[in-house]
């Protein structure tokens, strides 16, 4: 799951852009203020930034200046209404990754931020060792502190949007669509069975309950 934060004081283009920007794989956090902004970042971690420089409380392009000082290298797309070459060459320059002037095409915005969440992506890898365990999902493998662990493919579909979106949490409705292609057609006490099966398996795996929300695999563990 992709987070992206969203700093825009235009309430309408800003409910626009998330519209645009959000699916399953992907949440946009919306903010109007700089200071709110701040307050985000300092709480969550986000895949992706997209930054309006003229905000009613100061610059999205100090809080990029302030952040790529701080050795942060979150990517970053600038939006705004400043359309000099001047004024994107200083954006560049500031450490942004792209730089998008108003007005421009919802469909070409989402074109160039999927551009910035795939150079930004870490190299997949279908082996992941945690604690002990051990999930191979190419060789279909599965182990804890060397003992073999057999999966279904419903519990190995499970595992892996856990494993590989730790710390984050997952929403039922994703999981449902994600590991049964739509969802559509599912009970959801078949989630809840999935799980309950899986931590069966896997012992003191640390899958914790987000009650009224979801699941998540703790990061730290």
């Amino acid at each position: 799951m992709n987070h992206i934060l969203l700093l825009e004081d235009d309430c309408v283009l800003g409910r626009g852009v998330r519209m645009a920007l959000e699916t399953s794989d992907c949440a946009v956090v919306l903010c109007g203020a700089l200071e709110q902004a701040k307050n985000l970042l300092a709480k969550q971690q986000f895949e992706l930034l997209i930054l309006d420089i003229n905000l009613p409380d100061g610059s999205g392009l100090d809080l990029l200046r302030a952040l790529r000082q701080s050795r942060d290298s979150t990517p970053t797309v600038l939006l705004t209404a400043n359309d000099l070459e001047l004024d994107e060459v200083t954006g560049l320059e500031a450490g942004a990754d792209d730089y998008i002037t108003k007005p421009f095409s919802l469909a070409v915005l989402r074109a160039r931020v999927n551009a910035q969440l795939r150079r930004s992506a870490p190299a997949s890898s279908d082996r992941l060792e945690l604690n002990g365990f051990a999930f191979d999902f190419s060789r279909l493998e599965f182990s804890r502190d060397g003992t073999s662990i057999e999966l279904s493919k419903t519990e190995q579909r499970l595992l892996r949007l856990l494993v590989e979106n730790r710390g984050r949490i997952l929403p039922r409705d994703l999981l449902l669509e994600r590991i049964w292609d739509g969802g559509e057609f599912v009970d959801e006490n078949a989630l809840s069975v999935a799980v309950r099966r899986l931590r069966a398996k896997l012992g003191d795996a640390p899958i914790k309950t987000v009650y009224g929300v979801g699941y998540t695999w703790e990061a730290d563990r």
